[in-house]
């Protein structure tokens, strides 16, 4: 079941705290949630905690900061027993002023682009929570079904080959005008995808303009929060957190389905 879950949680937990949120918890590394370090970007952000997945959602772009998974070989292996249904829906544990509607996205010439992916997700329940929009992005349609499926395809990939990942995926917004859909909806400039491993104690993350073509690169992830000013993984020594490992190479088709 989805729970709110406090800015401050991974600063403050006190034992009746702890006793709600152990199941949000256990999507971060060591328990510890993101921090947001840019104060504008606190306005109207709010915790969601579901069942396969967690994200802090801004009622200010109407999308995710960021949506955080706990991967491993078990839990895909259960995803890939779901069967995929398109159920996008609006939040409405959100106020409406501050939640993305199926309208907005209509005509838009954009896609609803998840951040923890369906694909990933364990179960039905699982599945139907990742359509929610609080989970999704405006992005280019392109991007998403070729070059972004990749980049999540490798993501499980590497899963399955490390045994478990922490994966935090989101929007960035760069720039001075960022463009909206419907007046509402901002479109992020770039999409990231960070991961950890928490046995090899290595970490990166791609990074893609949210536009068409195949273009991306692979950094540290002390370079990406200070793009994005979001602390991810709170808990990491710098050491890790300077040094991007190496990702495999998304392998790229002309369509994907997601």
């Amino acid at each position: 079941m989805k729970k709110f879950f406090s800015l401050w949680l991974s600063l403050l937990l006190s034992h009746s705290v702890a006793a709600q949120t152990t199941a949000c918890l256990n999507h971060f590394v060591e328990h510890t949630a993101p921090t947001l370090t840019r104060p504008a970007l606190q306005s109207k952000a709010v915790g969601l905690c579901y069942e396969a997945f967690a994200v802090m959602h801004s009622g200010v772009s109407r999308t995710p900061l960021w949506s955080a998974e706990h991967l491993t070989r078990d839990s895909l292996a259960q995803a890939r027993t779901v069967k995929r249904e398109n159920t996008f829906h609006a939040e409405i544990t959100l106020p409406p002023e501050d939640r993305a509607q199926l309208h907005d996205y209509a005509g838009s010439g954009f896609d609803r682009g998840h951040m923890s992916p369906a694909a990933d997700m364990p179960t039905v329940q699982a599945q139907y929570e990742s359509f929610s929009l609080a989970n999704m992005i405006p992005q280019n349609r392109q991007n998403n079904q070729i070059l972004w499926s990749a980049i999540e395809g490798a993501t499980r990939h590497l899963t399955q080959q490390r045994g478990e990942l922490y994966v935090i995926t989101g929007p960035v917004f760069e720039g001075d005008k960022i463009d909206r859909i419907h007046a509402r909806v901002f479109v992020p400039t770039h999409v990231f995808k960070a991961i950890y491993d928490p046995v090899q104690k290595e970490a990166a993350a791609w990074i893609a303009p949210n536009i068409a073509g195949n273009t991306y690169e692979v950094i540290s992830i002390a370079e990406l929060e200070k793009r994005i000013n979001i602390n991810l993984f709170p808990s990491l020594p710098a050491a890790i957190k300077n040094k991007a490992t190496a990702l495999p190479e998304p392998r790229i088709r002309s369509r994907q389905p997601r």
